[in-house]
């Protein structure tokens, strides 16, 4: 189950990414748009890693679920990762209306762009506002946020993402849950942003209201993407499993619908690709859980042993790339890219280096991939705020650790 779309800039300086689309449908009395996607996108402003400019496709057993008790394969964006489609029939255009929906991972994600699904410009250049309208999730703050630490769910409308009407800031919560539905419609000077709990629930309405300042009317160019932005910037990040691009403006009651067949599907975590998501890690000699001070997110943080509360400071993925991710951004990482005895086992701003990778080990340790050395919790000691370290592994308990949902 798949689909892919679009992403905003701001004028210089930018950072943006780009995908491949397709639409699928599960209920809706608008029809869904006419699209197919191609393998790749066409270079543009910002270029890929791979060759020729390209994006990079993603690993296609990354991240594995179960819908409906079957197993099934989401699209795994990590920076450098995009997919986009300029030649679409029945995909919205200039001012015409058109509603959006995207079921993605609500662990994955960093504060980067752009991670977008929907309509895009067709010259993969951020030349011009309002010439896209996509879903963006993530915790970028570059442009648009909303409360607390995020992610949100918002609107990529070029050069700017948006979570109400206003530029910057607008008072909406953010959004954490396993599987996350998103919507983003719009219509003249009218467009809002609603989300939910994929696997439970109903909709939440975080805005609806006029089109900001030099939005309307909206030139909306009909191009699909998934992954990046709409000038191709490519360092956001998520997970994709499914969504649709509408031809008309789908009233609160056709979402309702949707909402609840997604429901119906039963999305669930599966093992496999990235086995551990949204887990806690747990020590076998403390009983606690490795846990960031504070729920902190500076750079430099060191973990620690804490009593488990189940927070999204105790929340790591595991990912295809054996990062050990929590916030859906930082990274677990080895202070300094150190490999002694009592390295710090800090957080930091997930890059992909062998110091922020590590491998689960089926005797329940946890080891540096870089270093070789053992996560261990300093001491042995066993109460809240002991810190974390990296030591030579010697079979002690506090070297040993589990994971739990």
């Amino acid at each position: 189950m798949c689909s892919a779309r679009a992403a905003t800039p701001t004028p210089p300086p930018r950072t943006r990414s780009a995908p491949t689309p397709t639409a699928s449908s599960r209920s809706s009395t608008t029809s869904p748009a006419a699209t197919t996607a191609s393998p790749r996108r066409p270079p543009g402003y910002f270029v890929g890693p791979a060759p020729g400019g390209f994006d990079n496709l993603a690993d296609a057993k990354a991240a594995p679920v179960t819908v409906g008790g079957q197993k099934a394969y989401g699209v795994y964006i990590a920076p450098g990762t995009g997919y986009r489609n300029n030649n679409t029939n029945g995909v919205a255009t200039g001012d015409q209306p058109e509603g959006i929906y995207a079921v993605v991972d609500g662990t994955h994600y960093n504060q980067w762009c752009c991670f977008d699904y929907g309509n895009a410009q067709t010259n993969n250049l951020a030349d011009e506002r309002a010439i896209m309208e996509t879903v963006y999730f993530g915790a970028n703050k570059q442009w648009g946020y909303g409360a607390g630490a995020g992610p949100w769910i918002m609107a990529d409308l070029e050069w700017g993402l948006f979570s109400g009407v206003n530029a910057g800031y607008n008072n909406i919560a953010s959004i954490n849950h396993r599987f996350v539905t998103a919507m983003v419609k719009g219509e003249p000077n009218r467009w809002a942003i609603r989300g939910g709990n994929a696997q439970s629930g109903g909709l939440t309405t975080y805005f609806d209201g006029p089109r900001p300042n030099g939005y309307h009317p909206m030139k909306k160019e009909g191009a699909i993407l998934l992954g990046i932005g709409g000038d191709n910037s490519i360092t956001g990040r998520g997970t994709f499993f499914e969504g649709v691009l509408t031809s008309g403006y789908p009233t609160a009651a056709t979402e309702n619908a949707v909402q609840a067949n997604i429901n119906a599907a039963a999305y669930a975590p599966a093992g496999g690709g990235n086995p551990q998501q949204n887990v806690q890690v747990v020590g076998a000699q403390s009983s606690r859980c490795i846990d960031v001070p504070n729920g902190s997110t500076t750079n430099g943080t060191q973990v620690q042993l804490w009593d488990c509360t189940g927070n999204t400071a105790q929340r790591w993925t595991y990912t295809a790339g054996k990062q050990l991710q929590v916030y859906g951004n930082k990274c677990l990482d080895a202070s300094g890219q150190g490999t002694t005895n009592g390295t710090q086992a800090i957080i930091w701003d997930c890059h992909g280096g062998t110091n922020q990778q590590w491998n689960l080990n089926s005797n329940g340790t946890i080891t540096g991939v870089q270093s070789g050395l053992c996560l261990d919790a300093n001491g042995a000691a066993t109460a809240n705020g002991t810190k974390l370290i990296l030591w030579a592994c010697n079979g002690g308990t506090n070297q040993r650790w589990s994971t739990r949902s």
